[in-house]
This record gives C-alpha cells, sequence and structure tokens, in this order.
C-alpha cells in the first residue's frame, strides 16, 4: 500500500503589536476627559517605577480576540493596567502577545458614551476580557462612579468604604475623588491613594514636593548658622572670626551684633 503525504495545514498566525491599528484618530470627549486620563496614568507611574513588573495605558486599543480583526471592533479603554509583565512601551495591548489581560479597566463618562460603558463595555470586560476589576467615572458627574470585581464569573459591585474609596484589591491601591487644580483645571478628580487615603503623586508633584523639601531644608540649615554665629558674637568674637567659622556672609551676621554695653 502506497504512502500519501498529506499536505501541512495552514496555520494563521496571530498579528502581533508591530502590525495592527493602534490609533483611531478620535479625541476623547474632552480637555478634562484626556486630563483625567492623565491623572490616573501620571499617579501610577512613579508607583510602578518602585515595581519590576507592570504596564499602564489609557485610550489605545486592547486586542482580545481575532474576530476583532474581522469585525474591525477595536477596544480602546479610557484607562487600565497591567502587572505580572515587562515594563516598556506599547503600541497598542494584544493579549494573545502579552499573555494576560488587564487587571484594571476604568471608563470615563461621558453624555455619548454612559449608556454603552455601562452596558456594553462592562459586559465585554465581564465575558470576554475577564478583567478582574472595573471602574467607571464621571469628570463632570463625580457621583456617578461605580466599582466592580468578577466574583464567580460575575462583576459583583464594590462598596465604598469607610475612607469614602473604592479599592483594587488587584493593586492592593484606592481609587478616591479629590478637589482641586490639575494642569489648570479646576475639578473634582478621580486619583489613585494608598488604602491609608495617601494621594499617589505623580512624577510633577513629587518634584514640587522635593523642591519644597530641599527649600525647607535649606531655610532651617541657614538658620541654624545664624543662630551659630549669634551665640559666638554674644561671646565675644570679632565679625571676621564668625565668617571664618560659620562661613555666612559678612552682611548676614551684621545684624545679628549684640548692641555695645552702655
Amino acid at each position: 500500500m502506497s504512502e500519501t503525504t498529506l499536505p501541512a495545514p495552514l496555520i494563521e498566525i496571530p498579528p502581533t503589536q508591530a502590525q495592527l491599528p493602534y490609533d483611531d484618530g478620535v479625541p476623547m470627549e474632552s480637555a478634562r476627559h484626556k486630563v483625567q486620563m492623565d491623572l490616573l496614568i501620571d499617579g501610577l507611574i512613579p508607583w510602578l517605577s518602585q515595581r519590576e513588573d507592570g504596564f499602564v495605558g489609557g485610550n489605545m486599543f486592547v486586542y482580545y480576540s481575532l474576530a476583532q480583526l474581522r469585525n474591525q471592533d477595536f477596544r480602546g479603554p479610557d484607562f487600565f493596567v497591567v502587572l505580572g509583565v515587562p515594563q516598556g512601551e506599547r503600541k497598542s495591548w494584544v493579549v494573545w502577545e502579552e499573555g494576560k489581560a488587564p487587571d484594571v479597566v476604568i471608563e470615563l463618562l461621558s453624555q455619548s458614551t454612559a449608556t454603552t460603558d455601562k452596558n456594553e463595555k462592562k459586559l465585554i470586560y465581564q465575558n470576554q476580557m475577564r478583567v478582574p476589576e472595573y471602574f467607571w467615572y464621571d469628570p463632570f458627574n463625580p457621583d456617578d462612579w461605580a466599582g466592580f470585581s468578577i466574583q464567580q464569573r460575575v462583576y459583583q459591585p464594590l462598596v465604598v468604604n469607610d475612607r469614602h474609596q473604592l479599592v483594587s484589591e488587584s493593586l492592593g491601591l484606592a481609587l478616591q475623588r479629590w478637589q482641586g487644580n490639575y494642569k489648570g483645571i479646576d475639578a473634582t478628580w478621580l486619583r489613585w491613594a494608598t488604602l491609608e487615603g495617601e494621594l499617589l503623586p505623580t512624577p510633577e508633584e513629587q518634584e514640587r514636593q522635593r523642591a519644597e523639601q530641599e527649600r525647607q531644608r535649606a531655610e532651617k540649615a541657614e538658620s541654624q548658622l545664624l543662630q551659630t554665629a549669634r551665640n559666638l558674637l554674644a561671646g565675644g568674637m570679632t565679625v571676621e572670626q564668625v565668617v571664618n567659622i560659620t562661613g555666612l556672609d559678612a552682611s548676614a551676621i551684621a545684624p545679628l551684633i549684640p548692641p555695645s554695653e552702655s
């Protein structure tokens, strides 16, 4: 009996990040939506920098199924974070390439997207992407916020804790509302915080904090030097001697000279 060689089956190789569309050219609903997304991302950057893993992104496509490619059904969460993956830049998030879906997704509601975010997208994140935690927030209506955690394959609503936070068990952090000015806009913002209620600073806020701490240290050091100079002058030293010891300028020491005894 002769042996027939069968042709090798055609194997469709899933496309990679480099081959997939990553920008639909559609801007976010408003400047406040864009700034809110930036604040959520920027707040996690210093936190992630202390880890060896993790990626945070926003308004970029997440590919979870080849059916999306056939249907041109691209999904771009306003914010998402993934732990347990190498750090680094991505054009889009490709689940079959990365090995996992996002751990947390946040959608920023607007009049045109709220119904979809609360229904269709919620079901996609629950049933198809299996995102462990899903949150939504309306930057123009801060009372419209909610969080959900998958329990037995179904999203269950999260309850606001005593600190008025929605807790993300995936990250060990919390989301809380904060009234303040960010990038020139006064509003109530959704921000990341510790479970104790301490806001996670953005890189810019960290830099301002460092500058303020440095200013306070310099003022304290100068105050201590001036007190040392005052004590030396009171002990009978000359201005020149005090300048040599403290390094202070003579003009700074002169006002410290005690009045002559009558």
